[in-house]
């Protein structure tokens, strides 16, 4: 058992560090089995040398993201404690990045993640940007933040969000209404997103002006889309052509960006997601980032998290256990009868 001690500036910091009723103090001593006690102006740990270690660099990245204004929640303190344990302490104060744009009730959206700093990154400096991840990585959410940023600084004229209408177990055919009320249900989350970040009022002024259009993919074909902000969602469930269709829409003064997660495909069979052959297509060219976010980038519920490790690692198991392929069995040679000329 060792005791360690940091020297802390201002209280303040301390109180958000620890957070309400010291929730993310409890966290940090339950996860690293530590003891943490806040005296005369330093924060005491004591336990294992290893842990203490650990704690130690935690709360120290968790006083310098602080001091930057930035809030802290379990979420962050779980999320740093896994960059502690990887020994990738450095990269905290990344986690400090500029606020992308304010919600319709002035909440601040910015990346919460390394990989979801680097996803924005990659959409600011690309014309084409493709974001491969599970459930929860904030892929759509994120991208629309970008596309209201852009549209708000007039970069771009309009924001087009657009995504394949395949269903998941059910038809379109068994919803009531006309088209538009079919494919409404497969446009719901970026309807969600856009009412998010604009108000319901302002997102319909926009709309009947034609600054924004939410339209299934199919509607695409035939147009060139000039100075917009073009978001391909769900485009793991776009066939090939459907895929190459959508790349080559783009227009002048455009940016695109493509969301996905190669792991939820609800095409047949035998059909080829046309996410999966783009990455392979487009990767290395220029002006085209393709990031892939991960299970550590999840930002709904940490059960999510726990489900998506749960699933690859029955999956990666299932893969492992497939039988080996029976090696042909080679025919017996055939014997040469001599026969008798005489018989």
């Amino acid at each position: 058992m060792i005791d360690r001690s940091i020297e802390v500036e201002r209280m303040e910091h301390v109180i958000s560090v620890f957070g309400s009723f010291d929730q993310n103090l409890r966290l940090i001593e339950t996860e690293l089995n530590v003891k943490i006690l806040d005296r005369e102006n330093r924060i005491h740990i004591t336990g294992e040398e290893e842990n203490v270690m650990l704690a130690e660099k935690a709360i120290d990245g968790l006083l310098g993201l602080a001091a930057r204004g930035e809030g802290i929640d379990p979420q962050n303190v779980r999320y740093i404690l896994k960059l502690v344990r990887d020994g990738r302490e450095g990269d905290i104060q990344k986690l400090a990045g500029d606020v992308i744009c304010i919600t319709a009730k002035g909440k601040p959206i910015k990346p919460k993640t390394i990989g979801q700093r680097e996803y924005c990154e990659a959409i600011a400096k690309n014309t084409v940007t493709l974001g491969i991840g599970p459930a929860g990585t904030g892929k759509t959410y994120l991208a629309v933040a970008e596309a209201v940023a852009a549209f708000r600084a007039e970069k771009v004229n309009r924001i087009i969000l657009t995504r394949p209408a395949v269903e998941a177990g059910e038809r379109l055919g068994f919803l009531p209404g006309d088209l538009q009320s079919k494919v409404d249900p497969y446009l719901r989350p970026l309807y969600d997103a856009l009412f998010d970040m604009l108000g319901p009022d302002t997102y319909q002024k926009y709309l009947e002006r034609g600054n924004i259009e939410v339209a299934p993919l199919a509607y695409m074909r035939g147009r060139t889309l000039d100075d917009s902000f073009i978001i391909l969602d769900e485009a793991q469930n776009t066939s090939r052509e459907q895929m190459k269709m959508f790349l080559t829409r783009i227009g002048f003064g455009s940016k695109v960006v493509i969301t996905g997660d190669i792991t939820q495909i609800d095409l047949p069979e035998d059909k080829v997601s046309g996410l999966k052959v783009a990455m392979k297509v487009l990767d290395g060219i220029e002006d085209i980032a393709i990031c892939k976010l991960t299970g550590a980038d999840v930002v709904r519920h940490r059960l999510v998290q726990k489900i998506i490790e749960a699933y690859e690692v029955y999956e990666k198991k299932n893969t492992s256990a497939t039988p080996p392929e029976k090696k042909p069995v080679k025919p017996a040679p055939r014997r040469n009868v001599r026969r008798n000329r005489h018989a």
